[in-house]
């Protein structure tokens, strides 16, 4: 089938981006050797492995099974294997055996991913004009998932390398202590009926949870400019705020005590000195760096200290809008830990990229909410329950993948994900 025009250019464009979401996976696997390719140590975690088959089955499933007749799956078990959750497909392997997955080989894995993107390239030229633009929307959504993969293949590689006592360096990037102090201020950011989300008529991508637009009343309020840092979080470590009962939620409660907590994940004490684990390699913990890897409990309890709270999602979200742009620390600098802060920002520091935030809002849909159609309803729907929403990115986020309704959610227990907290107040 031929194209012309405006079609396209869209087509094209597509396309492009798909080829290249699905380079940069595999060039995020290239620090990898053949032994980290099986690695999953923790329940939240999947061996890199996965991540590469799962994001080819998506295509697989969601494209080529149903605009490409007569298609013959690659291989009939890979079905059971790589499905994640999605139980309308069918059964699929508990996620606590993914690391048993020894065969197929990686070397496999690799082939069946050249098939299925040639194959998804293929398929898209035969298709008439209303299969096609069915297609193209199946398949912007399989570019996103595969970019989201790729922020969980960095989560999972620092968690798993962590749990390795010789504590490997994923990548040779030099983080070295700054000398530069964040000045906290407070900003305050007006109230009123303030519009929220996307709209379901827009055109550009977002997922379901994102929409539909809708307005809340917001009162005024405080925001902090700056991400909390290291050096204030170790004042509540030193302020015994750990064994502090009264700032903690009672779940937290339970989990610090069972987890024995009492400190960040990756923070690790050597002598009277605090040093962190990074991507790339362990490394003495920088005062100035915005604490990450956090538990929501662990947030709430910190804010609490200090007398404080955790913005709504909605307050987070009308204060990004005050910025001019989305600019920050994303995936594309190859630079997978959080820098910094520069003073270079109109009011609020690294409010886009470096960490996802952690909000006081559950995650729940929005007004006149639609389930994603194309037999993608599980994707995000399901997990719409006793979870708690970020907002913001992090610095293993792809830019192209974020915006600023973007709504992250994770349950208040985790903190393997890329994560860190800012600060909100009442109006007095």
């Amino acid at each position: 089938m031929q194209y012309t025009g405006s079609d396209y250019q869209k087509i094209e464009s597509i396309l492009e981006r798909f080829l290249i979401g699905r380079e940069t996976t595999e060039k995020l696997c290239s620090a990898l050797i053949q032994e980290d390719f099986m690695l999953s140590v923790t329940e939240d975690t999947s061996p890199a492995k996965w991540h590469l088959a799962h994001t080819t089955w998506f295509l697989e499933n969601f494209i080529l099974m149903r605009f490409k007749p007569g298609h013959k799956p690659f291989h009939e078990g890979f079905h059971f294997l790589f499905n994640s959750y999605y139980n309308s497909a069918g059964p699929f392997l508990p996620k606590s055996k993914r690391n048993a997955i020894s065969r197929p080989s990686t070397e496999e894995i690799f082939r069946y991913r050249q098939e299925i993107t040639f194959e998804v390239m293929d398929s898209l030229a035969s298709l008439g004009p209303v299969a096609l633009k069915e297609a193209l929307v199946v398949l912007e959504m399989g570019i996103h998932h595969e970019q989201q993969h790729q922020e969980l293949l960095l989560m999972d590689i620092k968690r798993n390398f962590f749990e390795n006592p010789y504590r490997p360096a994923y990548q040779n990037i030099s983080l070295e202590i700054s000398p530069v102090e964040s000045h906290q201020e407070w900003i305050h950011v007006p109230g009123g009926l303030c519009d929220i989300g996307v709209s379901l008529s827009k055109v550009d991508f977002a997922y379901d949870n994102e929409k539909d637009s809708h307005s809340r009343w917001i009162d005024g309020f405080m925001l902090s400019s700056h991400l909390v840092n290291n050096g204030e979080y170790l004042e509540f470590i030193e302020a015994r705020g750990y064994e502090n009962s009264l700032l903690w939620l009672s779940d937290g409660w339970e989990k610090i005590k069972t987890e024995q907590w009492s400190h960040p994940l990756y923070w690790k004490k050597k002598g009277k000195e605090w040093w962190t684990y990074t991507l790339s390699g362990l490394i003495p913990l920088d005062p100035s760096t915005p604490v990450s890897h956090i538990s929501f409990y662990e947030a709430s309890a910190f804010a609490k200290w200090k007398g404080t709270r955790l913005p709504t999602e909605f307050e987070w979200e009308i204060s990004a809008r005050m910025e001019n742009s989305i600019d920050g620390h994303f995936m594309d600098e190859n630079n997978f830990s959080p820098k910094v802060s520069s003073e270079e920002h109109e009011k609020f520091s690294q409010i886009h990229g470096s960490l996802w935030e952690w909000t006081s809002s559950s995650y729940e849909a929005y007004p006149r909410y639609q389930s994603l159609g194309q037999g993608l309803s599980e994707y995000n729907e399901k997990f719409m329950c006793n979870q708690f929403v970020l907002r913001g990115g992090s610095c293993v986020t792809p830019k192209s993948h974020y915006r600023f309704t973007y709504r992250n959610f994770y349950y208040p227990h985790n903190r393997w994900q890329f994560c860190g907290l800012r600060l909100a107040k009442d109006l007095v």
